[in-house]
């Protein structure tokens, strides 16, 4: 049994490499150790005999509002029904939000599930539940600190059962954890019983930001109300990092066009301490590799690239995604927002018209037509889904908001899908008549995750064994039928 994992500290780089971290943004020795240890053994699967070889796996902290977004409901009384129109898309019969209009223009390249539903409104627990794909909730379960018992998540299992396809980790998160607006690092983002050896690589490009958002007034997005113009990284949408981490800290720290270059040199120097020179080779290949290097480097990407995406945390996010399953990592989980931006439980309307929706919808087909572009598209699935929808009933918490929202809801919400041979313009399933329950076709977060593991070329018999040798399944239901 491991211990808790633990919220990042800053370390000197001495420390670091002595506790077995080659320091880069996340990625420890015990990675490369499971890479080289792994990549000839029977326990690892080759990404790419399914119809995709990688995933990048979208996760919207707080919970998508399915009436906002992918499943209006424009006969819908006006307590349900909401302030946004639905427009058509590409593909007849299809309508979303008209906040999303790129991705409205792409729905031959994608396909939306309706009625995924599960059974939590709690935001650790829904976590938990779309992090991992398990429905159950693990014995010993605490929403307030991930435990040792948690269910492995989705990431962890494919860093672990995947072969590394390079140097690279097989399965990486970024650009940060999923932290509480409480500060509390949140459950399911770990391996679990599976060992904190095996978790995956989480790349911190955006560490510590007081990002404001959430449920209380606090966390409200309106930054003007800290005086003057704000100079941080993340501006837009309103994702920052603390202050004093300006553009060039930021750039400096993800771009590692220098530090690698002084982190192989550190590498050569301490070689000797105890245990590490096994693995030296590989480390120093790894911060030696230029596609690392041009992984990172996004904010010194072609301006025009930058604009495509968004010159923001979202579209940087994407773009660092994209580079990396090209670089050959075979999922990457992307957190659009931490400290549950998603959570629209007031102010909801404008929040997502003006700070939400048009980030996401410019980084998303950026990334769709970028990957299409490059011939990636068919071989990379894409999955993007909260931790749950948001209630039917429009609420206002007059307490702390001036404008009404929708609180959480697990029993229905949309799931975006594109690419590794998704059938696009395809809609799976349907809420009932307020968007409150699936009306038909239920799918479950365990589908969700089978068909991630498929497209990574995971057998249905595949599992991950325990510290003591023991298997534990996979798969604990079947892929999605229809969507790819």
């Amino acid at each position: 049994m491991t211990g808790i994992p633990a919220h990042p500290r800053n370390v000197t780089r001495r420390t670091a490499v002595q506790a077995g971290s080659i320091g880069l943004l996340g990625l420890g020795m015990n990675h490369v150790n499971a890479i080289r240890a792994e990549a000839g053994t029977d326990s690892a699967v080759s990404a790419g005999s399914g119809k995709a070889r990688a995933c990048i796996y979208i996760f919207l902290s707080g919970g998508l509002a399915q009436h906002e977004s992918f499943d209006l409901k424009p006969q819908a009384t006006d307590a349900i029904r909401g302030e946004f129109t639905p427009i058509a898309t590409q593909t007849s019969g299809i309508h979303i939000c008209e906040h999303l209009p790129m991705l409205a223009q792409r729905s031959d390249r994608w396909a939306v599930c309706r009625s995924l539903t599960h059974k939590t409104n709690d935001h650790s627990l829904g976590h938990h539940i779309m992090l991992t794909g398990r429905s159950d909730t693990p014995l010993g379960f605490s929403g307030s600190k991930p435990q040792a018992t948690d269910h492995p998540s989705i990431a962890a299992i494919a860093g672990d059962v995947t072969r590394a396809r390079n140097n690279l980790p097989p399965a990486a998160v970024l650009p940060e954890k999923l932290v509480h607006y409480s500060r509390r690092v949140l459950p399911g983002q770990f391996a679990g019983p599976m060992g904190s050896h095996r978790d995956p690589w989480f790349i911190e490009a955006s560490p510590f930001h007081n990002t404001s958002y959430g449920a209380f007034p606090q966390f409200q997005f309106d930054h003007q109300e800290r005086g003057n113009k704000d100079d941080r990284v993340f501006q837009a949408p309103n994702l920052s990092l603390s202050h004093g981490v300006t553009q060039n800290a930021f750039s400096s720290r993800v771009s590692l066009l220098g530090e690698l270059e002084s982190q192989r040199q550190f590498l050569d120097r301490h070689a000797s301490i105890g245990g590490f020179d096994r693995y030296r080779e590989g480390a120093i290949s790894l911060l030696s590799d230029p596609k690392v290097k041009h992984a990172f480097d996004v904010t010194n990407a072609d301006t025009k690239l930058q604009e495509k995406y968004g010159k923001n945390s979202f579209g940087w996010s994407l773009l660092m995604a994209r580079r990396l399953v090209e670089a050959g990592v075979n999922l990457v989980q992307v957190n659009l927002g931490s400290n549950e931006s998603w959570d629209t439980h007031g102010n909801a309307f404008p929040h997502l018209k003006n700070s939400l929706l048009p980030p996401t919808d410019r980084a998303v087909s950026a990334l769709l037509d970028d990957l299409g572009e490059s011939g990636l598209l068919d071989s990379t699935l894409i999955v993007m889904a909260g931790e749950f929808g948001r209630t039917p009933k429009i609420s206002l918490l007059s307490q702390y908001y001036e404008f009404p929202g929708r609180d959480h809801w697990g029993a229905v919400q949309s799931v975006f899908f594109a690419g590794g041979g998704t059938v696009g313009g395809t809609v799976i399933g349907s809420s009932d008549k307020d968007g409150a329950y699936p009306a038909d076709n239920p799918q479950t977060p365990e589908g969700m995750a089978a068909t991630i593991y498929r497209s990574l070329g995971i057998p249905e018999t595949g599992a991950w064994k325990d510290a003591l040798g023991r298997p534990h399944h996979i798969y604990h239901g079947e892929p999605i039928v229809g969507l790819i």
